[in-house]
């Protein structure tokens, strides 16, 4: 059957048709409702009571008539049953709606009833033409709402129209069915076949829910399928050299390290020292807090590839980082006469091609640096392990590349942003996930409170005291300068406020605005402490360590997601002194703000915020448009829906471990769906 085979399709709703994506029957078939009505409680029109319960009504077209003027325009529908009238009234598309009544038709009206003077009405009514009375013996079953849009109302394609374009296909097709047998036994899910019937036609809520459970599960069930497969070429292609802890890593746990490593770092050591044994090639994602000691746990797996005679590489997106990590790993390492070097785009030409010569030679031992390290240019004498810090900042094809240079280099990635699992099952697939909780000793919990602007005044002398005894504070805002369009404090405001109020302290600016250079030279007298308060914007929400920052004071708090509050929370706490964090919102807050700031003071825990953050904004916003590698699942919710989504991904993985081809009998509607979703999904990740 093709698309122009449905009755009532002319060129312009075949137009409309392709504007929602629908170009073939089955994408019909895909079009699912967006919501269910029951037109069972049908309702003598004398009868009716106005509330806010929708009900069904039968009766005579008696008039038609449009009323009003200009944007008031509006059709009036008076409809007639043995008992009374009822007025139908519609404000938009009334043009379409006109010619659904004739005068002295039966009609089925479906809305909420409301009374004006003496008589009922409905706006906008959901209507069906009725032959005979009887016809609503057909209500008994719920009724599909498609979505709309405006090239449908300018096509006159309505709700009932779409209806029968689907009934029409549903009884001319046979859908095949692509899960295997032995799954949809197992978790009790209908064929593909009778779940499109009833997606359409379903007789119940249940049968509809138990319809709609199965398509989230089988684009779960996809996707997790190419994940596996995924994983299976990468384990398949790449063996690993084996590394062994030698007199370095030894040496660094228990001569060099100033304190006992934490349970989580033990945890995230051992994983990594259990893979890089395995003689495959490591591709691991280190998760922890703020402040949990990830840097540590990468110096650890860095001097086991030392060990073995290789050489490591640790990435970092901004060069104030990785020079930051390059100064850490210099403290840490030069006692154990470990050769480091630093690798910018900045440097002078000299310099890098001393640093390039040093690699290439097998001399540097470790490299530190920007995305710069893994260019072409970049020639590794043997390159053993490769760590990729902040990780959220990279897509999948950056971290592929890594794993192409040189000779399969074992891959350890990290990042400081807390990431729910049902979110990590999806974005990170591809990768195994240590995550390691609580802090190191000697860390203090930092302390969160909310003050309100009258309170402003209490909270600058508590400023000032903190500041004349050694402190140093971070002054947060959401906007760099003045929006009239928002009514925010703006950072450059803020500091010319704080300067007037402070005139003995040394306080800097700081935003994204700034050159590269004018930033890290203010975030490098921050750290150096010759800057008493840095007033920014979220700029610092990932940054340098600065242990002597002990007070943040969060403008408009209520404006920043819960993710993003916590990770600037993370600035602070760094070194042994108590610190904290005072949020100060705006005195209309709404009920997620609310919600947020609560939060913030209740807990530290960035996975317990992460998740919270999930539920409020959902997978989308809670990543930002930088994320890549989010699929975009048309039914399935990964939060709402994380329990069949960890279904989908037991089973999916389960079966590309027995059969990664699937050449296996009664797999032939799966792999006809899936090879094609899997082309896309390899190249997305560099695979070919």
């Amino acid at each position: 059957m093709k698309l122009l085979d449905l009755h009532n399709l002319s060129q312009k709703r075949l137009k409309a048709l392709q504007s929602a994506g629908i170009h073939h029957p089955e994408d019909l078939l895909d079009f699912f409702p967006r919501r269910y009505i029951d037109k069972s409680n049908i309702r003598p029109i004398k009868m009716l009571q106005e509330g806010s319960e929708p009900v069904t009504v039968v009766g005579t077209v008696k008039s038609k008539q449009v009323t009003g003027y200009k944007q008031k325009k509006r059709l009036e529908v008076i409809v007639q049953d043995q008992t009374a009238s009822i007025k139908a009234v519609y404000f938009k598309g009334w043009r379409y709606f006109i010619t659904q009544f004739e005068e002295g038709s039966l009609v089925a009206l479906y809305g909420v009833a409301k009374r004006f003077g003496h008589y009922f009405s409905m706006a906008h009514p959901e209507v069906d033409v009725l032959k005979r009375v009887e016809e609503t013996a057909k209500y008994d079953t719920l009724h599909p709402i498609y979505p709309g849009n405006k090239h449908f109302s300018k096509a006159y394609i309505s709700n009932p129209l779409i209806k029968d374009w689907v009934a029409q296909i549903l009884k001319s097709t046979s859908i095949p069915e692509i899960l295997p047998d032995n799954i949809l036994k197992r978790h009790k899910l209908p064929t593909r076949d009778d779940a499109y019937r009833t997606i359409h036609q379903p007789k119940s809520t249940k049968e509809a829910e138990e319809a709609l459970n199965r398509f989230k599960y089988e684009e779960f069930f996809l996707f997790e399928l190419s994940m596996a497969r995924i994983k299976n070429i990468q384990i398949t292609r790449a063996e690993g050299a084996i590394l062994e802890p030698g007199d370095l890593t030894r040496q660094f746990i228990k001569k060099v390290l100033p304190f006992e490593l934490t349970e989580g770092q033990k945890d995230g050591l051992s994983d990594i020292r259990s893979d890089l044994n395995s003689g495959r090639q490591m591709n691991r994602l280190i998760q922890g807090d703020v402040g949990a000691g990830k840097t540590v746990v990468a110096i650890g797996s860095m001097l086991m590839a030392l060990d073995n005679g290789m050489q490591a590489a640790l990435m970092a997106p901004p060069e104030i980082l990785a020079e930051q990590h390059y100064q850490t790993l210099t403290t840490y390492l030069e006692p154990l006469g470990v050769n480091i070097r630093l690798l910018t785009g900045g440097q002078p030409a000299a310099l890098r091609r001393d640093v390039l010569s040093d690699i290439s030679g097998g001399g540097c031992q470790i490299v530190v640096g920007t995305h710069a390290i893994f260019q072409k240019k970049v020639a590794f004498n043997r390159l053993g392990l490769a760590v990729i810090d902040e990780q959220h900042r990279f897509g999948v094809k950056q971290r592929n590349e890594v794993l192409m240079k040189g000779d399969n280099p074992h891959l350890l990635v990290m990042s400081a942003t807390p990431i729910p699992r049902s979110l990590a099952m999806t974005i990170y697939s591809d990768l195994d996930i240590s995550l390691i909780k609580g802090l190191p000793s000697g860390r203090k919990e930092i302390k969160t409170a909310v003050r309100t602007d009258k309170e402003r005044q209490n909270v600058y002398k508590f400023l000032e005291q903190s500041v004349r005894s050694g402190d140093q504070v971070y002054v947060v805002f959401p906007l760099i300068e003045e929006s009239e369009a928002m009514d925010l404090k703006d950072a450059t405001m803020g500091f010319e406020k704080l300067k007037r109020h402070f005139p003995d302290f040394k306080i800097a600016l700081l935003h994204g605005q700034m050159k590269p250079d004018e930033k890290d030279g203010i975030m490098k007298r921050f750290a150096d402490g010759e800057t008493d308060i840095l007033v920014s914007t979220t700029v610092i929400e990932v940054g340098v360590d600065v242990p002597n920052a002990s007070i943040m004071i969060i403008e408009h708090a209520e404006r920043f997601g819960l993710s993003q509050l916590h990770q600037l929370r993370g600035r602070i706490g760094r070194g042994s002194k108590q610190s904290y964090c005072i949020l100060m919102p705006d005195t209309k807050l709404s009920k997620d703000g609310r919600y947020r700031l609560k939060k913030m003071i209740d807990t530290t825990d960035g996975f317990e915020i992460a998740e919270a953050d999930l539920k409020l904004r959902g997978p989308g916003d809670f990543l930002g448009t930088k994320q890549s590698g989010l699929p975009e699942f048309r039914h399935g919710d990964i939060v709402e829906d994380r329990l069949l989504l960890e279904m989908a991904k037991n089973d999916a993985w389960a079966l590309i471990k027995s059969d990664p081809e699937l050449e296996s009998a009664g797999l032939g509607g799966l792999k006809k769906v899936f090879e094609p979703y899997f082309r896309e999904r390899a190249e997305f990740f560099g695979i070919g």
